[in-house]
């Protein structure tokens, strides 16, 4: 697999993870737009103790040096056995992908990554993907480039997607971005009244959270989260401990001004979780996240309020819900929220909006108002190359069995 140029390298020394972690601060330096994400962050994903996709299944990292030694690329492998399951056929993932401009660099990746996926009973792989949520570190930035990344969001340059078309990956789904600027943006007419009509049903209501009862407010999203998405192949129900763990995490840096709940007769059935972006703090940390960072970190969030930018992190709506004007409700709060003098923020960015789910595309364009901006690409790469390629269903819609 090697050549006389490059030699692949798996990453198994602490100073293999180290030059693994630190290749893109190199590659990036002279890339205005690119934020460096925490080291840690990164880290967490590899480590099993943090990360429960190692119950069943692997990850592993490689990273290939020029002839000098430098290194140029990194990949990573890794696959859930329950995950894979749920897929047309058993499908793992690749990600954390970085590399210079040169072919062979991801190729020599991409082999590794195959065949090692290949060996443990894989037909396909996903790339370039998070061995977590979603949420996270999910798809290749084609579109948008001019744009500094959220938190936990890809970014990398133009040139990686003919890296990977080249190879032989093909568009799996798209994930678009969207931005909503407080100045100047505007909310639909429909969105109110959609939302008035619904409202005149004393039954139904729209709140924030309450920060004292935040193990209530994870019961509720879960609920959601688990009707509203699990039509969707490939996503997992959530458990109480995850949902507990999840809203645990988030508590730093939750503004429980930016998160809304929808209720009928007291049952969940939609919400709009939004936090403030780390990235417009974080950057300037060089991957670093000790105890001085984390000072830093609250200090700019909670006293001086420096985060300007709100990171829009899930919508969801549960299906019987659904074309009753839930959704309208909602967003008509948090407009309400944003064009008051309590909101300190100046745009949001609402990401992850996959073109599986058209209906949430026209709503958040035509209706709220923003402006797409980003687009992210999830590839699939079928080992068996005859073999008819399938995009991904849209959301609701079962494949037919053949």
């Amino acid at each position: 697999m090697n050549t006389p140029e490059y030699v692949l390298q798996e990453v198994v020394t602490p100073a293999e993870v180290r030059a693994w972690i630190d290749l893109p601060k190199r590659l990036y330096r002279e890339t205005p737009n690119w934020i460096c994400p925490l080291d840690d962050d990164v880290c967490e994903v590899f480590d099993p103790a943090r990360n429960d996709l190692f119950a069943d299944g692997e990850a592993v990292r490689w990273i290939v040096r020029d002839a000098g030694g430098l290194p140029v690329g990194r990949i990573a492998a890794f696959y859930s056995r329950h995950k894979a399951a749920i897929e047309e056929q058993p499908t793992g993932g690749c990600g954390f992908f970085e590399a210079i401009d040169d072919q062979r660099v991801a190729d020599l990746l991409f082999d590794a990554s195959r065949d090692w996926l290949a060996a443990r009973g894989m037909e396909a792989m996903d790339g370039p993907v998070n061995f977590g949520q979603r949420r996270d570190w999910w798809g290749l930035l084609v579109e948008g480039f001019e744009y500094e990344p959220l938190y936990k969001n890809p970014y990398n340059p133009p040139y990686y997607r003919a890296l990977f078309e080249y190879y032989g990956f093909r568009n799996y789904f798209n994930q678009h971005s969207y931005i909503w600027e407080v100045a100047s943006s505007a909310a639909s007419d429909r969105i109110y009244a959609r939302a008035e009509r619904l409202m005149h049903d004393p039954g139904y209501r729209v709140e924030t959270i309450d920060m004292k009862r935040l193990d209530v407010a994870a019961e509720h999203f879960r609920t959601i989260y688990n009707k509203a998405w699990a039509l969707f192949s490939g996503v997992n129900p959530l458990s109480k401990e995850e949902a507990q763990q999840l809203m645990k995490t988030m508590k730093p840096i939750i503004d429980p001004n930016i998160i809304f709940f929808a209720y009928h007769h007291d049952e969940p059935i939609g919400f709009f979780i939004t936090v403030p972006d780390l990235n417009c703090i974080i950057g300037r940390f060089g991957g670093r996240f000790g105890l001085w960072q984390k000072l830093q970190l609250l200090w700019a969030l909670k006293v001086r309020k420096s985060c300007d930018r709100i990171f829009g992190i899930i919508f969801g709506i549960t299906p019987e819900y659904h074309g009753k004007g839930v959704e309208s409700a909602i967003i008509s709060h948090y407009v309400d929220y944003l064009h008051s003098d309590a909101n300190p923020y100046k745009h949001v960015e609402l990401a992850w909006i996959g073109d599986f789910n058209p209906v949430m595309n026209r709503m958040i364009e035509n209706y709220a108002g923003a402006r797409r901006h980003k687009v992210h690409t999830t590839y699939r790469y079928l080992f068996d190359r005859e073999k008819e390629f399938h995009r991904c269903p849209r959301l609701g819609v079962k494949r037919d069995e053949k």
